[in-house]
């Protein structure tokens, strides 16, 4: 099984890159929880199924020319790890910051747990100093 639920974990991440979130009610619990620490809109979230599908829609609407590549996986059990590079171009609004026109790359993990075939539970952990530095917005 945990071949199965590496593929479906970065199918999940590769989302972030091609925007087709109607395909992602196939893997993912109903009760999902997503736990993004440091959250976007800043903070730390968790965030149901809908909402993380919502923040990935939003995404798509701030950036274009995004790629997301997964550097690394571990499986273990019922749980996934992933190590993945995000890159992407800040060209519409995202949580509120107009776009800047200019290329970002970050990086992050994602430890996803499996129940019953499908994932229902996702940490998050990502360099948001990065993707802020990469937009100019930090030095």
């Amino acid at each position: 099984m945990s071949a199965d639920h590496k593929a479906t974990s970065k199918h999940l991440l590769e989302l972030w890159g091609d925007n087709a979130l109607h395909r992602s009610d196939d893997y993912l619990a109903a009760d999902y929880v997503n736990h993004q620490m440091p959250d976007a809109a800043g903070g730390t979230s968790t965030k149901s199924r809908e909402a993380w599908k919502a923040l990935v829609a939003d995404f798509h609407h701030g950036f274009s020319d995004v790629k997301m590549e997964v550097l690394l996986q571990v499986a273990e059990g019922d749980y996934v790890c992933s190590r993945w590079r995000l890159t992407a171009r800040h060209t519409g609004t995202f949580k509120g910051l107009s776009g800047t026109g200019k290329t970002s790359s970050w990086t992050g993990t994602h430890t996803d747990r499996y129940e019953g075939g499908k994932l229902v539970e996702s940490w998050v952990d990502w360099d948001k100093y990065s993707f802020l530095e990469g937009l100019g917005l930090v030095s």
